[in-house]
């Protein structure tokens, strides 16, 4: 039977003891820093307003000296339920947007963990959010949950298409505007240019007579020359 030292192996032990204490301690003050870090970063996102509007026309509550709160429209419901799955849509494509960029500079080290953290918070917060929309548009329609988000991107596209037609009626006028003054200067350079041709043919000298051209007559006789010919030949 073996014999063991235990006063040899009490400083040993007593280190793991400690060494492990410590560790564990610090591990559980770590974690808790980072979560009350990580609860006070600001959110990604605002408050989401047609939430809010959804959940207060939910859960109405009764008016002063009433017991029963106002009975809300169902079609009012599901509208306000659809307005909160338009405003997820645009947060879900802002949030595709930036996932790369952000990836991107935290591996170049130009951001911070902390904007990584916000951005984690607010994916997973949207996941949440995308679930419980499903869950109350089935809830509401049965079935509802697989389309609302197929009617609520089709609203989103066509609210963009008309900022976009907006935007460029806004700009039409004064396009409008600057094309009619550009025209009118043009035509102003076009004026002065025909003004100043205009006043050089007029100050140009005029030719003088011995300059212009002679006509000469094809019945004119020939030269003395042929004439002196002739007579040579006939001596």
């Amino acid at each position: 039977m073996l014999d063991i030292n235990w006063r040899g192996l009490l400083l040993p032990l007593a280190y793991l003891a400690v060494l492990t204490g410590t560790f564990v301690t610090f591990s559980t003050v770590y974690r808790r820093r980072k979560a009350l870090q990580s609860a006070n970063l600001a959110p990604w996102f605002g408050p989401h307003l047609q939430r809010n509007i959804y959940l207060s026309l939910l859960h109405m509550e009764p008016e002063e000296g009433s017991e029963k709160a106002p009975k809300i429209p169902d079609s009012v419901i599901r509208a306000a339920l659809l307005r909160r799955a338009v405003e997820d849509i645009n947060r879900i494509i802002q949030i595709r947007t930036a996932k790369a960029a952000c990836s991107s500079l935290l591996q170049r080290g130009s951001v911070g963990d902390d904007l990584w953290q916000r951005f984690q918070r607010a994916e997973k917060e949207m996941e949440d959010e995308l679930r419980d929309v499903v869950m109350e548009a089935n809830a509401l329609v049965p079935g509802w949950g697989q389309i609302i988000f197929q009617s609520a991107n089709e609203i989103a596209a066509n609210k963009v298409l008309r900022d976009r037609l907006d935007e460029i009626e806004a700009q039409a006028d004064s396009e409008k505007e600057w094309w009619e003054k550009r025209r009118a200067a043009i035509q102003t350079e076009f004026m002065k240019e025909l003004d100043n041709e205009s006043e050089k043919s007029n100050t140009r000298p005029s030719t003088s007579s011995a300059d212009e051209p002679v006509l000469v007559d094809g019945n004119t006789p020939s030269t003395p020359s042929g004439g002196l010919k002739k007579r040579k030949g006939k001596k």
